[in-house]
């Protein structure tokens, strides 16, 4: 009975210590080694309680799943890119609205107080195309000269923007969100009289230690034992889960999964019934209330010369682009979001993807998180591994990876994975095409989604594709911004 007794406890002595060192369930210490976390007497690894991602700035959690992307409506142009294939999307974050000209002129008013002194340039290059308002037979002036700056139009969709301003718009608010995060937090204060030129927040150039223009206000403790005193201080480290991800545009894949809203269907693992629309029904008018019947669920084209319908009975409330959400009682009757809450993902503008344009994607696609457009990069630095300074603008400086740094890579070995045959045969015969000789089709080609106030509803459809060159811009075309969601796929409910 004594040996039984003793084997007993000997037992529940080591079941407990397991659960106190197994399973996360003791934060303060290691479960490999037994070491404190946290602590300077123990080596001073910290390890973060990580509550979760923050939800950015204008931005809406979309939980991923899998979907059948391409399109199911009738290919009326006949260029067959887009057949359907099943993919997985994980989580991510996109903006509930297209980037409104509000926002784009806070972007311009930055550069210009920032780079205006001693590189102009970089305001002229980021300015949007007015002119892309401009028909020879139709008077738009007005639109060249009012719609960016007016008021009467700071809610609405900024157009005349190219693929590459876009791409730098988001990059620029990643870095102005997370510089906000680190004056909120009390690291910082806010100094924007002194950033000019190069001398502004990067976050990864604050990450690589590049940033020294700061006024700091505190610092994290640092723990290492070399550091010195038990007062000793570092900067913000991408292990402390202080800054956001970056962001960016959302990839093809995720704009064609965030546009059809498959949120309300999912009750089984199944999607029973594909969407033509981002909203459910046949229609693209109003079935759900008696009295908003008929109206346009977004904002589009109905036919030649008719834009928004007769006086008095507008069926969507514009004529050319309109408020981005609506600001009105009148326009909830005409602007509604989608099941995941996202407004205009069917019509108003069209809006530019991260992807490169090839006709032919789903032959070559991956299964998950599917895109097109890498191009694989390494930091710049010295021989002995350190940061090189930063370029003009305050950014960390990249280069392409080479073959003979991947030699013994299985995953990729160049840095261009874009993907083009240089040359392109038809079967059964000679013919062939250079590259860029005969096609238009190109590195440089991006691929924009959705309808717009000058489209069809056609386009409205999710699954319908097409391409412009990344430095050409038009009136009917916009953008908004995506972010990665990092860890748990399923936000907690607050």
């Amino acid at each position: 009975m004594k040996n039984l007794i003793h084997g007993t406890l000997s037992a529940i002595a080591i079941t407990s210590l397991m659960a106190c060192s197994g399973g996360g369930a003791d934060k303060s210490k290691s479960s490999s080694t037994g070491w404190s976390y946290n602590d300077r007497n123990w080596g001073g690894f910290e390890a973060v309680d990580y509550r979760g991602q923050e939800t950015g700035p204008g931005l809406v959690f979309l939980e991923g799943g899998r979907l059948t992307l391409g399109s199911s409506e009738f290919d009326a142009t006949w260029e067959r890119n887009n057949f359907e294939r099943t993919v997985s999307i994980p989580s991510f974050y996109m903006d509930e609205t297209e980037v409104r000209n509000v926002d784009y002129c806070e972007y311009l008013w930055w550069i210009q107080r920032v780079f205006s002194a001693d590189n102009p340039e970089v305001y002229r290059k980021n300015l949007p195309d007015t002119l892309c308002w401009r028909d020879k037979l139709a008077f738009n002036e007005p639109m060249v000269k009012y719609y960016l700056r007016h008021p009467a139009y700071a809610y609405y969709p900024v157009v005349g923007v190219n693929w590459i301003q876009a791409s730098a718009f988001a990059a620029w608010r990643g870095d102005r969100v997370n510089e906000s995060i680190m004056v909120k937090k009390g690291f910082v204060k806010l100094n924007a009289k002194d950033e000019v030129n190069e001398n502004n927040f990067n976050t990864e150039a604050y990450l690589n230690g590049q940033v020294s223009h700061l006024k700091e206000k505190r610092k994290m403790r640092d723990l290492s034992p070399g550091a010195g005193n038990k007062n000793a201080t570092r900067n913000v480290r991408i292990e402390d889960g202080v800054f956001l991800p970056e962001y960016r545009l959302p990839t093809e894949a995720e704009w064609e999964y965030a546009s059809y809203g498959y949120r309300s269907q999912t009750f089984n693992e199944n999607i029973d019934n594909k969407k033509i629309y981002p909203w459910q029904g046949l229609s693209a008018r109003n079935t759900y209330t008696e009295r908003d019947k008929g109206k346009f669920m977004d904002n589009f084209k109905r036919g030649r010369g008719d834009n928004a319908g007769v006086a008095g009975k507008l069926n969507d409330r514009a004529f050319i682009s309109q408020n981005v959400k609506p600001m009105t009682s009148q326009e909830r009757a005409f602007i509604f979001p989608n099941d995941f809450g996202l407004f205009h993902m069917g019509g108003n503008v069209a809006e530019w993807v991260m992807d490169v344009y090839r006709p032919m994607s789903m032959e070559d696609f991956s299964d998950f998180n599917s895109f097109r457009g890498n191009t694989f990069q390494t930091q710049t630095r010295d021989e002995d591994y350190n940061m090189l300074d930063k370029d003009s603008l305050g950014r960390t400086v990249y280069r392409n990876v080479t073959a003979e740094e991947n030699v013994n890579r299985r995953n990729y070995r160049v840095s261009d994975n874009i993907g083009f045959r240089d040359e392109l045969k038809y079967q059964g015969g000679d013919q062939t095409y250079e590259y860029q000789v005969n096609s238009l089709i190109n590195n440089q080609v991006h691929v924009y989604k959705g309808g717009s106030w000058n489209d069809r509803a056609y386009w409205m459809s999710p699954g319908t594709r097409r391409w412009l060159d990344q430095e050409q811009s038009l009136a009917w075309l916009g953008f908004r911004c995506a972010m990665v969601r990092v860890g748990d796929p399923i936000q907690a409910k607050k």
